[in-house]
């Protein structure tokens, strides 16, 4: 059986469900609805307007990676943020900051060079040693967030021992800074189930990464930058640690390469979602799209940017998306090749506005309504 999250104004259930051999069952979300079956659906459908075909592409979009198994939903285990589902080329380089400050100017002065901006994950013991260096990378517009307070190893640590230590880095690192962190890296990259329900109770969302510069293991400096250039993709999270000299000599190599490739270095917090998503299996982190997104002219270029990437796998291509978008801003229709590009995009992943609805087109009997809420329970939205 497959769960697919879906608005509830893009739902068209089957007109004959007992006679199609389907079974039905309905998960309600703070954002949605999840609707499991165990067939397909395709139905003809009138025009759409371009805002409404739009909208049924992009919650397509949002969508066509959470087709999961119901079953396993309950028992998964629970994950931090490894990289970020993306279609916009940015991506995030992280510090974990831990050692001593010896490279900290030189850092700053390099990340400036090419307009980028960083994360550095710092421990509340190195606030206390170098509370200086802390307000030298916040005030050259890089992000402080936590990397707990004396660098324990956190899986299997005792609960309170856990909240305190966490608590303690966030404070040191606010009174420095006078803003709050919202992000925390466990210390050696380990977490377990406590690690992650916990932390995340205390309003801090984990990030891992997906590409280890292994700077760590003091490599040549070249070493370090064919690894992350030859890994890096659009929301990927690069993990780098601070004082280590191969670091600051490879680091100008790799962010002029993957600026020549495109990419935009942005902070952790302006690279992941903060509501409305899921986690994969791969510590992904994927944007689910809510049944009040509402698609303008004024947004349509944004939303479109945001689902490049999905629909470019679907097979619409950069000029069929940006006649959709100005058929949005103009009023007109959008040319039939584009219109059957995206519709064909939404249909096949089961997405259709209400307004194509017939009047006739009823919920079917088989709803199972005491199942609703369920899915929120198992974690599959955040």
């Amino acid at each position: 059986m497959l769960v697919i999250f879906v608005p509830d104004s893009a739902y068209i259930p089957p007109e004959k469900p007992a006679a199609a051999g389907w079974k039905i069952s309905r998960h309600t979300t703070a954002g949605g609805t999840f609707y499991a079956h165990d067939n397909t659906y395709e139905k003809k459908v009138k025009r759409l307007t371009a805002i409404g075909l739009l909208a049924a592409a992009t919650a397509a979009a949002g969508v066509g990676a959470i087709l999961t198994s119901v079953g396993t939903q309950a028992t998964e285990r629970q994950l931090p943020v490894y990289c970020v589902e993306r279609g916009d080329n940015k991506i995030s380089l992280t510090f974990d900051v831990a050692w001593e400050n010896s490279n900290t100017q030189e850092l700053i002065d390099i990340l400036d060079e090419y307009d980028a901006r960083a994360t550095f994950f710092v421990t509340g013991d190195w606030c206390d040693r170098y509370p200086d260096d802390i307000k030298m990378f916040a005030d050259a517009g890089h992000e402080i967030q936590n990397h707990s307070d004396v660098h324990p190893h956190v899986k299997g640590m005792n609960v309170n021992d856990l909240i305190t230590d966490t608590k303690s880095a966030s404070r040191k690192i606010k009174d420095i800074t006078d803003t709050e962190p919202t992000l925390y890296r466990a210390p050696y990259g380990e977490y377990d189930d406590t690690v992650i329900t916990t932390v995340e109770g205390m309003g801090l969302t984990v990030i891992q990464w997906d590409v280890d510069s292994l700077d760590w293991k003091k490599p040549d400096p070249s070493a370090i930058t064919k690894k992350v250039v030859n890994s890096v993709k659009s929301g990927s999270i690069v993990l780098f640690h601070n004082d280590l000299e191969n670091t600051t000599e490879a680091l100008p190599q790799i962010l002029e390469q993957l600026s020549q490739k495109g990419y935009e270095f942005v902070p952790v917090s302006e690279l992941i979602y903060t509501e409305n998503y899921t986690i994969d299996p791969n510590g992904m982190q994927i944007s689910i799209v809510q049944s009040n997104t509402e698609i303008t002219p004024e947004n349509v270029d944004e939303v479109m940017a945001q689902y490049s990437e999905q629909l470019h796998s679907a097979g619409v291509s950069d000029e069929q998306m940006a006649l959709a978008a100005q058929a949005v801003k103009s009023g007109a229709e959008i040319p039939d090749e584009v219109y059957e590009a995206l519709a064909d995009y939404a249909m096949s992943n089961g997405i259709t506005p209400a307004s194509l609805i017939p009047d006739t087109a009823e919920a079917p009997d088989t709803m199972d309504s005491e199942s609703s809420g369920a899915e929120t329970e198992s974690g599959i939205v955040k």
